[in-house]
């Protein structure tokens, strides 16, 4: 033998308690081993995290063995259809063990390799079928677990066995790790020398302008032309631009849009799966985006979770927008606005606290940091 290939794929069978390594791998390798009589000297194993960040979901791992026979193992229970092949590769001829087919699982291919003016040539021959005999494997395993005890006999997959296959497993898992390691300290050197994070599932697209001590969670998308200012952090699944402006200090919580038009300036917070919007009467039909209206949220405003900016107003500093509510008209400096459509209901401090009013339609200091506002009408302003 010089060469073993070794799928073994499904779409399914998930796990929470052990990774894909784990849950599929063990077979492939044990019965390698078998076929070698010989352990692994070298061992490398690759792997891709999709549906948890600490549990692989697909593992390729590659073993040499000191004879100079390759083996590859690959496993995934994220494929779209269940494959479970073994492909032998000798010098004279091929075998493949389809363990999916209901006929014909094993089949010998007399192809070979000749060389040819200093070039090889491959030549392809008809496969032919080993009969194999029909059974369903556990109950199999089962009869000879039970024969072997009633004879006395040592089984074909021993203590020794099953010791053999767990260190080459843990072989595995130790460069699965050591592959994941290298990959975050690469990830963190990389974000210390451009001076921003960004998960390697963002997406940051060439020409943007990013500040130091921000960072970019998973799945989200930085658009052309876009700035993002210093110590900011943009959640999960947000999307910037094209040709947004976001300033310093700005926090932007999960599955939220800023779309081309707005403007966020210093320490604004988006709540999660707020909205914004830039075309007053949109048609899918009709272009529209020469006709867009630019929405500014001025420093230090908070947007709560679900509320909705349509297009072409301004959100004062350090107003509240509360959650659930739809904003259709600028909004002043201070002022809570809660309700659809909204409403201003009162007036809060720089500290996010409630102001109290007086009768007199003052505004008593703030009870939780002690600033005072002046009031005249819809204006508000913090006192120095």
């Amino acid at each position: 033998m010089a060469l073993s290939y070794s799928n073994r794929l499904n779409l399914g069978r998930i796990r929470r308690e052990e990774n894909i390594l784990w849950s599929f791998a063990p077979h492939d390798v044990s019965v390698i081993l078998g076929l070698l009589g010989e352990t692994p000297d070298e061992i490398s194993t690759q792997g891709g995290n999709y549906l948890h960040q600490k549990i692989a979901d697909v593992t390729v791992t590659l073993l040499s063995f000191p004879s100079g026979v390759k083996a590859h193992i690959f496993v995934s229970w994220l494929h779209p259809f269940k494959e479970q092949k073994l492909v032998i590769v000798g010098d004279r001829k091929m075998a493949v063990f389809d363990d999916v087919q209901p006929e014909n699982k094993l089949v010998v291919y007399p192809h070979s390799i000749h060389w040819k003016d200093q070039v090889p040539v491959a030549t392809q021959a008809a496969g032919e079928p080993v009969p194999v005999e029909k059974a369903e494997p556990l109950r199999a395993e089962c009869a000879h677990f039970l024969e072997c005890i009633g004879t006395r006999r040592r089984p074909r997959t021993d203590g020794h066995e099953a010791l053999r296959v767990l260190s080459v497993l843990q072989r595995c898992e130790q460069g699965l790790s050591l592959t994941r390691t290298n990959t975050a300290e690469a990830s963190k050197a990389h974000s210390v020398a451009r001076g921003y994070f960004a998960h390697e599932s963002a997406f940051i697209d060439d020409g943007v302008v990013i500040g130091d001590g921000t960072s970019i969670w998973h799945v989200s998308h930085i658009m052309k032309g876009s700035r993002v200012g210093k110590d900011c952090r943009i959640g999960q699944n947000v999307v910037v631009g094209p040709h947004a402006t976001i300033g310093d200090g700005v926090k932007i919580q999960n599955n939220v849009s800023v779309y081309q038009g707005v403007t966020l300036e210093d320490h604004v917070f988006c709540g999660p799966s707020m909205v914004f919007t830039n075309v007053y009467n949109p048609r899918s039909e009709i272009r529209r985006m020469d006709e867009l209206r630019p929405t500014l949220v001025r420093r230090g405003a908070s947007l709560g979770a679900n509320c909705t900016i349509v297009c072409g107003v301004t959100i004062g500093a350090y107003a509240f927008v509360g959650a659930g509510t739809v904003v259709l008209h600028d909004v002043p400096d201070f002022g809570l606005i809660v309700g659809n459509p909204g409403r201003l209901v009162g007036w809060m401090c720089v500290c996010g606290e409630r102001l109290t009013e007086h009768t007199d339609d003052s505004l008593a200091p703030c009870g939780g940091c002690g600033r005072t506002y002046g009031k005249a009408g819809q204006k508000v302003w913090a006192n120095v």
